[in-house]
């Protein structure tokens, strides 16, 4: 199970199957022939000699000539990995050169929606690295532990920092207040996000069922958000300094439901 993962890692990273199996073969047992990496690998022997020429132009086996055979052996995986992941950054900087001079940004207003967990969050730390002024947020323990160091990093340049989390978690920076975990599910709030930066932007998103994202510049639907997040805000900070005279003149259902809120866990 460990070896197909690495075979599916390989090919993440560009190694063809056979030249994944031959690298992993090489791995296990070196010096090898061809011929020797075509038994151990279970390839043909034509298919052997192709993918061991690719990997020798890519840098990622060695090999020396002997009077009866070529002999190979792996390139130490430490080495290969550091210089394509070199390679790596080296292109990506040049792609995101290259696309962000393409790239114009248009505000049209208009709900744009993507899926995928990753997407979302990176999407959302892009949002938060970016933030000028203000950041308003909805916190589920997933996202605080993805997030986290993003949103400390907007309020250590100086972004103004309204947070609501909804599970366990905690956090140290900015207006923060704490939604009850029980309440949270209850509200459907456990698996929400919501991200609302210098109010031009909104991301909301939920886990259920493929961590699908809404994403808007539409004026009223960035209020909306920000100002979801800014009254459960302000409902926390007024029940902290409020006494039981006052609460004891509230209908019982509102009463309930204020405190539920005000309790924060």
């Amino acid at each position: 199970m460990a070896e197909l993962h690495l075979l599916e890692d390989l090919d993440a990273i560009g190694f063809t199957e056979y030249e994944a199996k031959v690298f992993l073969a090489l791995l296990k047992d070196h010096p090898a022939t061809g011929y020797q990496l075509s038994k151990a690998a279970g390839i043909p022997r034509s298919m052997v000699y192709e993918a061991l020429g690719r990997l020798d132009a890519r840098g990622v086996v060695l090999k020396t000539e002997e009077a009866k055979a070529t002999l190979y052996r792996p390139m130490p995986p430490g080495i290969m990995l550091d210089r394509l992941s070199m390679e790596h950054e080296r292109r990506m900087q040049a792609l995101r050169t290259g696309l962000e001079s393409l790239y114009i940004r248009r505000d049209e207003g208009y709900l744009w929606t993507f899926s995928g967990e990753s997407p979302v969050l990176s999407y959302a730390a892009n949002m938060l690295d970016n933030a000028e002024q203000e950041a308003m947020l909805v916190l589920a323990d997933a996202h605080l532990d993805a997030l986290g160091a993003h949103v400390i990093a907007a309020h250590q340049r100086g972004v103004s920092l309204g947070v609501l989390l909804t599970g366990e978690g905690t956090l140290d920076v900015g207006q923060v207040a704490y939604h009850p975990p029980t309440e949270s599910k209850l509200h459907k709030l456990a698996d929400s996000l919501v991200v609302v930066v210098d109010e031009q932007e909104v991301l909301i998103a939920s886990a259920q069922p493929d961590c699908t994202a809404t994403v808007t510049t539409n004026d009223n639907m960035v209020q909306i958000g920000r100002q979801f997040v800014w009254m459960e805000l302000f409902a926390h900070r007024i029940f902290s300094q409020i006494g039981t005279d006052l609460l004891d003149r509230l209908d019982p259902a509102d009463r309930e439901v204020f405190e539920a809120v005000g309790r924060g866990r």
